[in-house]
């Protein structure tokens, strides 16, 4: 016996994650960093790389 083919507009790993694109060559994105720069490896400088960091913030009041 062979495995039914999925019905078609049924929910894939590929159907869920959107496709991101690199703003200057196009290609998809698969990295995560990648993804959230919408750059990739390639086409990336070190100096457009994010520095992501924790604000420290205030308790909000009546909590």
């Amino acid at each position: 016996m062979t495995s039914p083919e999925p019905l078609p507009g049924t929910a894939t790993t590929e159907a869920l994650r959107p496709r991101v694109t690199c703003r200057r060559c196009h290609r998809p994105l698969h990295d995560p960093e990648s993804r959230m720069l919408r750059l990739g490896p390639e086409c990336r400088d070190p100096a457009e790389r994010v520095a992501r960091f924790d604000v420290d913030q205030e308790t909000l009041p009546g909590v």
